[in-house]
């Protein structure tokens, strides 16, 4: 059988023709039938990745607060200190950390005759590891949690609930003190706190000091003002709250005041107690919380820097 004749040309063609029928099929995947325009439209509407907070690191805690603002929140009975005793109390403790780029803290006492006065500095650095959130966005979380489990009232001062407890109370705190529990007197919102540890408590008031009646005034629950309550603070770095209460035990009577606020991606807490000796002498609570925001607005200033 005599075999057909090549012809160049038509090969061309069927090139040709095969060639546009891919170019047809890849161009009709796409909308616009633009492939590489597709993809490109597509990459430029994926979210950015969130901020980073201003703060990388975090300063020694023990040495951010200035010595004159320890001194007089940590006073004496009159009785100088000697040069390794005052290193001793003004010098503080830290707080032992695994990571100091992420949290620090120190922790100061003093032991009178009159009683003992302690304070304490947490700072924690917040990090986002959710490319959506912020490291601010996720640190204004945190400290949000803090404000509700402290129950401070919104939008401003209020005033915690009475000092003394409930009738149907009276039992349970009967029992507490029998234990040598303490109470939160001035703030029922809270849970009964216990009281210090015998270790601690050595020293802060003797077995058989009387038990008299406070004076009122000197309870925040009892401030019409609200200018000594639990509060929200506007004027203490990206949002601050401060918390006071006043706890008895047999051992003797304390006020704890709280003081935390934010600035950017760091959370600081500042604890500041007294525990008195004569419960018929109760820790003034204009001069604690004073002295814990001085010292809140000295570090948030630094923190600024």
């Amino acid at each position: 059988m005599p075999r057909k004749p090549f012809v160049p040309g038509a090969a061309v063609v069927v090139a040709a023709a095969l060639a546009a029928g891919l170019t047809g099929c890849t161009g009709s995947s796409s909308p616009d039938g633009d492939a590489a325009d597709a993809k490109s439209g597509g990459a430029a509407t994926s979210s950015p990745a969130a901020e980073p907070g201003r703060y990388q690191t975090l300063p020694e805690a023990c040495g951010l607060p200035s010595r004159g603002v320890i001194r007089r929140m940590l006073p004496g009975d009159g009785q100088p200190l000697s040069d390794t005793e005052a290193q001793k109390v003004y010098g503080g403790q830290a707080d032992i950390t695994y990571d100091t780029d992420r949290r620090v803290g120190c922790r100061w006492t003093r032991e009178t005759t009159a009683g003992t006065r302690h304070l304490g500095l947490d700072i924690q650095r917040v990090v986002s590891y959710d490319s959506a959130v912020s490291d601010d966005d996720k640190a204004q979380a945190i400290y949000g949690k803090k404000e509700l489990a402290a129950q401070i009232p919104p939008g401003g001062a209020g005033a915690p609930s009475p000092a003394a407890p409930p009738p149907s109370a009276s039992a349970s705190a009967s029992k507490d003190k029998e234990k040598g529990e303490g109470v939160v007197t001035n703030d029922a919102t809270d849970k009964s706190t216990t009281g210090k540890s015998s270790a601690d408590a050595k020293g802060k008031a003797p077995s058989g000091s009387p038990s008299q009646k406070s004076d009122p005034s000197a309870d925040p629950s009892t401030d019409p003002s609200g200018s000594t309550a639990p509060r929200v603070l506007d004027d203490l770095g990206d949002a601050a709250f401060l918390n006071d209460k006043l706890v008895t035990a047999d051992s003797g009577v304390h006020r704890d005041v709280t003081v935390v606020f934010r600035t950017s991606n760091v959370i600081v807490k500042i604890t500041y107690d007294q525990w008195s000796t004569d419960k018929a002498m109760l820790p003034d609570s204009q001069e604690l919380q004073d002295k814990a925001r001085s010292l809140a607005t000295e570090l948030s200033d630094s923190l600024s820097e």
